[in-house]
Formats: structure tokens, C-alpha cells, sequence
């Protein structure tokens, strides 16, 4: 059932509502659509908008309009909306393996690492920190810190598996800069996770690992922190 939208009438939010519909099977395919003013007041917004997220949803596919005899279902999933979907579960995904990956290699670095690995590993954050607002030397600097905290693992197995993923590691970076709508890990919480691996507490070391990248998989699935 459509359900009145609370909060201004925004055309996205009208898309969404109508997308809703068809994809929960409500108004199959062949469906004709209500009216735009039925549509109007049940959704509690205007004609114009509307007509503006029907326009929207005719271009990506789902609706079929019919001169002269109104607006039909045309397909029950928007493939634009799919790929967006199945883009964000494929990037929950290697965060996943990321997390992993990442906080076995934690815990094995604070028994094994050596002068020289904290070494790599802090003049990759301190240069992680001077990249200040330059998004792509972040970016760079962070994948640097991270390959080398799975080096001073020392497990030669964990390092080839690691940089065989290096792409699907590169794509997590890029994705936790870059987008706003997911939970970016700061440079204090890198900081902390090298600190545990300097003092040599393996538990805490695993434990901040694990917790650089869970805000961000818990936002891609709509769930608590882990």
C-alpha cells in the first residue's frame, strides 16, 4: 500500500515509494497505475511531483506510458537501482574479507613485527595525517599503512592472499573516502591500531583492527556496529 510521504514533497522520495510498490509485487507487471490524482492524494504530495517520479521511473523502465490510455508497470525491478545494490553488496563483501584478512594479520603483527616494520608502518600514517584534505594521497598513504601491517605478520601465505586482493582492498579505501554516507576509519583510530601493535597486545591490536571497517559494513547492511 502507498504509504503518505511525511517529510516535503520530494520527488526522490516519491520515486522511492512507488518503486516500493511494484517491487513488493503490489501492482504487478501490466498494472495500470492509478490516476495522478489518486496518486496525488495518497501519497500526499502534488501532481507535479507526481508526474516528475513517473518520468523517472518511465526512463529507468519500470513504467510504460500509453497515449491516451495511462501509465502501466512495465518491469518490477529498476536495473539501475539493482546494479546500485548489488554494487553495495559486493563492497560489504570484500570489507568482509578485508576484516579478515586485516585483523588475523593485526594480531599476528604485534608478536612478530619487527623495528623495521614499525618503521614502514609509521611513516606510512604519518603520511597518511600531512595528505590533510588531498583525498587521493590519503587514500594512497592508507593503502601503504595497511600492506605493511600485513607484512610485519611475516606469514608469507596471509601477505601473497592479501596483495592478491590488493584491488578489492584499494576499492574499500577509495569507497570509506570518498562516499558520505559511509563511516570514514580517522587517522586516531589507525594511530591507536599501531600503538597495540607497539606495545605487543596482540587482543587489543585485533580488536581495533576489526573496528576500522565494522561502522562501515554495518552501514552497508543497515545493521548495529559489530
Amino acid at each position: 500500500m502507498l504509504t503518505p510521504i511525511r517529510r516535503g514533497s520530494l520527488v526522490e522520495t516519491a520515486i522511492e515509494s512507488l518503486r516500493q510498490t511494484i517491487e513488493s509485487g503490489e501492482w504487478p507487471i501490466g498494472t495500470r497505475l492509478p490516476v495522478e490524482a489518486e496518486l496525488s492524494e495518497a501519497l500526499g504530495i502534488s501532481r507535479n511531483t507526481i508526474r516528475e517520479a513517473v518520468r523517472v521511473l518511465v526512463h529507468v523502465g519500470m513504467l510504460e506510458t500509453r497515449q491516451g490510455d495511462g501509465t502501466y508497470v512495465r518491469a518490477s525491478r529498476d536495473a539501475g537501482e539493482t546494479l546500485r545494490r548489488i554494487a553495495r553488496s559486493r563492497l560489504a563483501e570484500q570489507i568482509e574479507v578485508r576484516i579478515m584478512l586485516e585483523t588475523e594479520a593485526a594480531r599476528l603483527a604485534a608478536t612478530r613485527r619487527t623495528d623495521q616494520d614499525l618503521k614502514a608502518m609509521t611513516s606510512a600514517l604519518d603520511a597518511r595525517s600531512a595528505a590533510g584534505s588531498d583525498i587521493n594521497d590519503r587514500i594512497r598513504h592508507d593503502e601503504t599503512f595497511h600492506h605493511a601491517l600485513v607484512r610485519a605478520s611475516h606469514n608469507s601465505a596471509l601477505i601473497e592472499l592479501y596483495d592478491y586482493f590488493a584491488h578489492g582492498v584499494s576499492e574499500t579505501i577509495e569507497s570509506t573516502e570518498r562516499e558520505t554516507d559511509l563511516p570514514e576509519p580517522s587517522q586516531e583510530d589507525h594511530e591507536l591500531l599501531l600503538a597495540a601493535i607497539r606495545r605487543r597486545d596482540a587482543d587489543k591490536a585485533q580488536t581495533l583492527s576489526r573496528a576500522l571497517l565494522s561502522p562501515s559494513l554495518a552501514s552497508l547492511k543497515g545493521t548495529e556496529a559489530l
